[in-house]
């Protein structure tokens, strides 16, 4: 199993769980952590729109539709997700990017996304 990286968040805190339901992450842990084996860098978890799931079909990652042999039930407007930071760069580009949880979002995130763009899309904290 890759070694993670230190689990800390883009506010350098302690990195918060994204969502157990439905499970997220690339260790599948609940959590956006990552390691150098992350080749999408699935850092940011951002709170799935219908606006964004319809998006990220159209280029080619298909996020709603369930694929029961990888026991994965798809993705619904308000699921969390531990989204490639890359893709919510481009949704973030193209004027269709999701809410974030900047608490829940790994510092490898700003490797891609600068913080001032993952802050116009942080969600409430009341709502996490």
């Amino acid at each position: 199993m890759p070694k993670m990286d230190p689990s800390l968040n883009v506010l350098g805190e302690a990195l918060q769980p994204c969502s157990q339901n439905p499970l997220t992450g690339f260790f599948r842990n609940g959590c956006c952590d990552t390691s150098d084996q992350d080749a999408g860098s699935h850092t940011v978890c951002a709170v799935m729109t219908a606006e964004f799931l319809a998006y990220s079909k159209y280029v080619g990652n298909d996020l709603s539709t369930p694929m029961p042999a990888y026991g994965f039930a798809g993705l619904k407007p308000g699921d969390r997700w531990c989204l490639c930071a890359g893709r919510f760069l481009q949704a973030h580009d193209e004027g269709c990017a999701p809410k974030v949880h900047l608490e829940a979002t790994h510092k490898r995130a700003l490797e891609i996304v600068p913080l001032e763009v993952l802050r116009l899309y942080a969600a409430d904290v009341s709502q996490t």
